[in-house]
């Protein structure tokens, strides 16, 4: 096994894991040219996070392909990777919780893998919050613990504030029938769509 490892990292280190990014971008560098605008600056970031965020959907799959396809080799072959065991079958659990056509490109692999412990129509549920209002990783975990202790869905940050609302009966009825169809109680319903609507004029 140490053997393995040690060709592994030689290996790792004679390769040139080119990032596409302008400059020079080697496994241990990133060398920018002097003069660069903020906006080329921030583009070569996002650039960058975007290859690492793939990097653990790639692994999470190429382990589930090895563990199908190559029994007998799977763990041999997870050593050539250079992480431990147990950070890679973290990727490969969230990534069997997740078909690919579920995932969610405009949020991480972190935001997934907070919700992955969850049947898939709550991580849906969840998944849809967190795109529509840009929630970061932190946020969501926030959210989701308190909906689990039974809080209502409103910022962790900041003191709640009650607002009473007069309604109909006739609107009430209706709601709560297109909160039943949601599968969420009334006052959850109302928040989500309360926020969805603030996001769409906030965007627009």
């Amino acid at each position: 096994m140490g053997e393995t490892n040690h060709g592994a990292r030689a290996d790792a280190e004679k390769a040139e894991a080119r990032v596409p990014v302008d400059g020079a971008a080697r496994r241990t560098a990133l060398c920018l040219p002097s003069g660069i605008s903020l906006d080329e600056w921030q583009g070569i970031g996002k650039r960058i996070y975007v290859a690492a965020d793939s990097s653990t959907w790639w692994l999470g799959d190429w382990l589930i392909y090895g563990r199908t396809a190559y029994p007998d080799r799977y763990r041999h072959a997870i050593e050539e990777t250079l992480l431990d065991y147990q950070t890679l079958r973290n990727y490969a659990w969230v990534a069997r919780r997740y078909a690919p056509g579920r995932r969610r490109a405009a949020l991480s692999f972190q935001h997934h893998a907070e919700l992955a412990s969850l049947p898939e129509h709550e991580q849906d549920y969840w998944l849809d919050r967190a795109e529509k209002l840009n929630w970061s990783r932190n946020f969501l975990r926030s959210r989701v613990k308190a909906a689990r202790q039974g809080e209502p869905e409103t910022p962790s940050a900041g003191r709640v504030t009650p607002i009473q609302v007069h309604i109909l009966r006739d609107q009430r009825l209706l709601w709560a029938r297109a909160a039943e169809r949601s599968e969420l109680d009334l006052q959850k319903w109302a928040m989500a769509m309360l926020d969805d609507a603030a996001a769409s004029v906030l965007s627009a």
